[in-house]
């Protein structure tokens, strides 16, 4: 079962009572429960509940109640898993696929053009390994992983890292650029290794996933930015490509 209607079971396990989409969202959000890399997480989770009790009617894990409000079905039934059904769930989990893929692919070439007109000899990696991009400077190697968001309806930038791989690659010439999408404007937040370790150490980037993600939230307030909550400021960093060194 794809992470979306994973979390949204999970969530209304939880809470034992109907939640309008966006509320599940939220919840899964910053709980952990879901990662993704969408636009609009809060319509995905509403497309995917939707699309559930459709295709399986009575076989759903969800009712709803009111519009756009869901509970967890009590009078689900077993039903035989068709064709059909298996066709729109793979359909669906497709969207998802792409949706990420489209917004993960465009801030690494956004992360690598910047890099570029810098004067770094930066490639995009043909297979991710942990590492988006590889830089070189004045002789200076230099990998880059690079995370993208677009803003949510709580106006946060929302980003998981994989423990595994932030464990594999974890030296001083390795950086994670956080790429906080924009309608009108892109900002980068530069982060070297070390500080992404320290701010999990002082628990402003926390495990999520069952320990196996690390969750960064990023959020401007007062035209300031800020990792996890208000005592994380992190302007220094902010589009500050000198980091890089």
């Amino acid at each position: 079962m794809n992470t979306f209607k994973q979390s949204a079971i999970e969530i209304l396990q939880k809470t034992k009572k109907p939640l309008h989409y966006t509320e599940i969202t939220r919840l899964a959000l910053e709980s952990g429960l879901l990662e993704t890399e969408g636009a609009t997480p809060e319509a995905t989770m509403k497309a995917q509940i939707v699309v559930d009790i459709k295709t399986k009617g009575e076989g759903s894990d969800f009712v709803r109640i009111a519009p756009g409000t869901y509970a967890l079905n009590p009078n689900k039934k077993e039903i035989r898993e068709t064709p059909r059904i298996r066709e729109v769930e793979k359909a669906e989990e497709e969207k998802i696929v792409i949706e990420g893929g489209f917004t993960g692919k465009g801030g690494e070439h956004l992360v690598c053009s910047e890099l570029l007109f810098r004067g770094f000899n930066a490639s995009i990696m043909s297979v991710d390994v942990g590492i988006d991009i590889v830089a070189v400077r004045d002789n200076q190697l230099f990998g880059i992983q690079v995370k993208t968001s677009n803003i949510n309806r709580f106006n946060t930038y929302v980003f998981d890292i994989r423990k595994v791989s932030f464990e594999r690659h974890s030296n001083g010439n390795v950086f994670y650029i956080f790429v906080l999408h924009g309608e009108k404007k892109n900002h980068f937040l530069i982060l070297p290794f070390h500080e992404v370790e320290k701010k999990v150490h002082e628990k402003a980037i926390l495990e999520v996933g069952h320990g196996k993600r690390y969750r960064v939230n990023i959020k401007f307030r007062d035209e300031k930015i800020y990792l996890g909550n208000m005592d994380h400021e992190m302007g220094y960093f902010l589009d500050n490509w000198n980091v890089i060194k």
